[in-house]
């Protein structure tokens, strides 16, 4: 026996080396004991389901005190749990929810432990086994944790008591590690306030679906109270049926009245009988003869609540459902929540007619008889529970708007095209349309996919309206129609290719017959807008834009179309508040202008995140104009412009600072235009680790995974110029994209390597750090590092550079060279120079003297001077500098 200090509470009976230690050596879920015995003098053993622990107290007293309280801890703990389904399993809180689990180096121990991530604990376990048992050594309460990078592949977990310093298997497995573990430390210092006042209810104590202890969610329209890994179930339904919130994080959504409700309806055990279940679509075309002969005519859908309705069927047919409207009516204005509960989700609407002008709504109702409970459940029910249809908003003033928006439902309508008018009715049978729309006051439609948000001015336009998914429009069969009155209309159908032939029919009812090339395209967005450009910039002119993808096609109001805009390699993208946002490509600016806000607010944003980085591969990042992704232009620009950089000692081979390097990147991946990499701002290691990461993380790979292998085959070959004609054949099979950007980069390296002797840094130190990199194999195959010697030796006979770009690259050496020459001797360095600079008028009095760097920007220049007259820069001021050759000097 070793003495040891014990410890028992609600969850664990844990032991440690001392009274003061805060971590244990061991600890064991009260829910896994099965018994606890006598058995001799002092000692007593407990029972688990795979394992038996024996103790000895100091006397027996000790010892039965302590057999007496682990039976009742025990006991009460099996009286409490629920009945438990197939789907839990879970014994205890390492058990459910567990974020991330698996082996991990601690210092202080010879063989891996198993690290489980479990809410806001991090468990501790000498192997997988024990983990299965859950039998553990300890857990780190992280409210008073912090995660912090060590090196490439460790991490500390500092605790005021103690530094848990673990180690991955991979860089990529740390960021993994670290990512869960900050996680962690945040639920940790969530609030718990909310959670308690929602537990105090016994059946809130477990999760209504799966039963697991202490769920930290809730479905605040359904009012049940659900587990972590339940509420991504949930939010898979969408907020149209079921609205997750945390009972932790999102405090400010957790009235006193929301807590009441939920604690008074929630269900004593998991009920989903009455729950939104089925999707009933209708689609047809109308029997011949009658109105419109030929017209495209399609029933849209609508969500139904239980089973699916009888053909025919319609709200004001259904007695069943009169009779729901008027019980609603009738209960909401009681204290009887569970009655409003069970008749809304058998089909009772929220916002259907009571019949009375004074109150007109549910909610209406039960406001005047004073019922908040009622007001409140009806309110986070208000948008719950439908799909499908057309509905339209507009812009307009005061009360008119709010009342038209809570107003408006996303509903099924029976919509025709005929003679330049979109209409739409009740249903077939109608004859007189609720609404019309006429083409030539269309100026804008887009589609939208599935994965498209809403944008800004969409979101605020219907946050008052019924949604299925909040901010996300419900599926690929959606499209907006824009009209001149600053309208929006969003359309729905049954199927993407119903809605993509309706789109093509509008389309070609509005579109000018001088853009019909247009209508060709299998256009994102279409419409009319104004624009200026080239030598015309008096006025603006009207043109037809379409977008496909990253590209913005422009047809002129002669009829002329002009190159296409490739968004991606734009050189600049600037929004004014005029408003005009203005694309800007190599040689030529174009400013497009808006009339009307919300046609014009959709295409600012469709056209930012056209000209945006779209994914992981070559092909999706932002362009430069040689086919080259910005972001490596922008850092090998950086290195080989900066002072020390391509004879900065160990260059590629040493590692930046990783949290900087991450955030380098991802500032470059999300928009690499806005980025302006700066001598003193940025290290070199740090951008030569962001361009070795970007390479590394690259989906598809820079050689491509279809002709990697081929490029790894070629250097077995011993003829060397066999391997060089091999090398070219194997380059010119890559996409455009992947030949610019290698032979940029070995062009890069072949510069790098020019300085071997002063970065340590020759082809075969290169290679070995590039090889991996490029090839992705993290080092498992020698052969890639020697492709990438051999493409850096033979630069110039593979990549066909000729005599002129060598001349031109050779210079560029020699001249950094001599840069380097003066900076090292402490001369001045090339370009300094003290230049005159006057301030709006050339008068003695406005006369500035600057010393002007080599590397000093117009901006800088400008912000020097400001800053020595101590002019304000205000938010609409633009100030230019210019350069005068009075002398006409070459």
């Amino acid at each position: 026996y070793q003495k040891r200090w014990v410890k028992l509470d609600a969850d664990y009976l844990r032991y440690f080396d001392s009274e003061k230690d805060t971590y244990s050596k061991r600890l064991i879920p009260v829910s896994s004991i099965s018994r606890v015995s006598s058995i001799g003098d002092q000692k007593f053993e407990v029972v688990t389901n795979n394992r038996n622990f024996v103790f000895r107290a100091e006397n027996d007293a000790d010892r039965n005190e302590w057999i007496w309280t682990l039976q009742q801890i025990a006991e009460e703990r099996k009286s409490k749990a629920p009945e438990r389904t197939s789907m839990s399993l879970a014994t205890d809180s390492a058990t459910e929810l567990v974020d991330k689990s698996g082996f991990l180096e601690l210092r202080g121990f010879k063989q891996k432990l198993f690290v489980v991530v479990a809410g806001d604990k991090v468990f501790l376990y000498k192997n997988a086994e024990d983990y299965q048992l859950r039998i553990g050594i300890t857990y780190i309460e992280m409210n008073v944790g912090n995660v912090k990078e060590v090196d490439r592949r460790g991490f500390d977990l500092t605790t005021p008591y103690r530094i848990f310093s673990f180690s991955a298997d991979s860089e990529q497995e740390k960021e993994e590690w670290v990512e869960a573990m900050q996680q962690s430390i945040t639920e940790a210092l969530s609030n718990s306030e909310v959670a308690e006042k929602i537990w105090a209810v016994e059946s809130n104590r477990f999760c209504a679906d799966c039963g697991s202890p202490k769920p930290d969610w809730a479905s605040i329209n359904l009012c049940v109270v659900i587990c972590k890994r339940c509420a991504g179930e949930h939010r898979g339904l969408g907020p149209g049926i079921t609205k997750v919130r945390s009972l932790k994080m999102d405090r400010k959504v957790w009235t006193e009245e929301l807590i009441e409700v939920v604690a008074q309806t929630s269900p004593k055990k998991p009920s989903w009988g009455a729950t939104p279940c089925s999707l009933c679509i209708a689609a047809g075309r109308r029997p011949g003869g009658g109105r419109g002969s030929g017209s495209s005519r399609h029933s849209l859908g609508s969500f139904c609540w239980g089973s699916p309705p009888p053909p025919g069927w319609e709200p004001s047919a259904s007695p069943g459902l009169l009779a729901l409207l008027q019980a609603l009516c009738v209960a909401v204005t009681t204290s009887d929540l569970a009655e409003t509960q069970a008749l809304l989700f058998c089909g009772a609407s929220v916002t259907c007619d009571t019949g009375d002008p004074q109150c007109p709504t549910p909610l209406a109702l039960a406001e005047r008889s004073g019922q908040r409970l009622q007001m409140e459940f009806l309110l986070h029910n208000k948008t719950s529970g439908w799909l499908g249809g057309c509905r339209g908003a507009g812009q307009s003033s005061g009360k008119l708007l709010s009342a038209v928006l809570c107003c408006a439902e996303f509903s099924r309508r029976w919509c025709t095209l005929q003679d330049g008018v979109l209409s739409y009715y009740e249903n077939d049978r109608n004859t007189v349309p609720n609404g019309e729309i006429r083409v030539e006051e269309i100026v804008c439609l887009a589609a939208l996919p599935w994965s498209t948000p809403l944008p800004l001015h969409s979101c605020r336009a219907w946050h008052s309206c019924s949604s299925p998914r909040e901010g996300w429009h419900e599926g690929t069969n959606t499209f907006e129609v824009y009209t001149e009155a600053d309208r929006l209309y969003l359309f729905g159908l049954e199927s993407p290719d119903s809605a993509r032939e309706w789109l093509k029919s509008i389309a070609k009812s509005f579109v000018h017959p001088r853009a019909e090339e247009l209508l060709a395209l299998d256009f994102e967005r279409l419409g009319r807008l104004h624009y200026k450009g080239g030598l015309t910039l008096e006025r603006a002119r009207e043109g037809w834009f379409a977008l496909v993808g990253s590209t913005l096609h422009v047809c002129s109001e002669d009829g002329r179309r002009q190159e296409p805009l490739q968004l991606r390699k734009l050189q600049e993208l600037c929004e004014y508040c005029c408003p005009a946002p203005e694309p800007r490509c190599a040689g030529r600016t174009l400013y497009i202008q808006g009339e009307r806000k919300l046609d014009f607010l959709g295409w600012v944003h469709a056209i930012q995140k056209a000209a945006g980085c779209s994914g992981d591969t070559l092909s999706e990042q932002q362009m430069t104009e040689s086919d080259v992704p910005l972001l490596v232009d922008r850092c090998i620009d950086y290195i080989t412009q900066c002072g020390m950089g391509l004879t900065s000692e160990g260059i590629y081979r040493k590692s930046g600072q990783n949290s900087k390097t991450t955030s380098l990147l991802e500032v470059l991946q999300r928009d690499a235009r806005r980025v302006r990499l700066k001598e003193g701002e940025h290290q070199v290691d740090d951008v030569a680790n962001t361009l070795k990461r970007f390479f590394r993380d690259l989906g598809d790979g820079l050689f491509t995974r279809r002709w990697a292998p081929e490029w790894l085959w070629a250097t077995a070959l011993e003829d060397e110029e066999a391997k060089v004609g091999k090398y070219r054949q194997l380059l010119a099979a890559l996409p455009p994209v992947n030949r610019a950007t290698l032979k940029a980069l070995i062009n890069h390296l072949f510069r790098v390597q020019c300085f071997s002797g002063e970065n340590q840094m020759n082809t075969h130190n290169l290679a070995i750090v590039f090889g991996p990199t490029l090839f992705q194999t993290d080092g498992k195959d020698y052969k890639a590092g020697r492709v990438v010697e051999d493409l850096i030796s033979h630069y110039v006979e593979i990549f066909n550079v000729n005599d002129q770009e060598m001349k031109k690259q050779q210079d560029e050496i020699t001249a950094i060279m001599k840069m380097r020459e003066a900076s090292s001797s402490g001369t001045q360095q090339a370009g300094d120079f003290i230049c005159t600079v006057y301030l709006e008028e050339k008068k003695t009095e406005t006369e500035q003297h600057v010393k002007v760097s080599a590397t000093m920007t117009a901006e800088e220049l400008i912000f020097e001077i400001l800053d020595r007259r101590k002019i304000v820069m205000k938010e609409k001021d633009y100030w230019s500098c210019f350069e005068v050759n009075e002398r006409e000097e070459a």
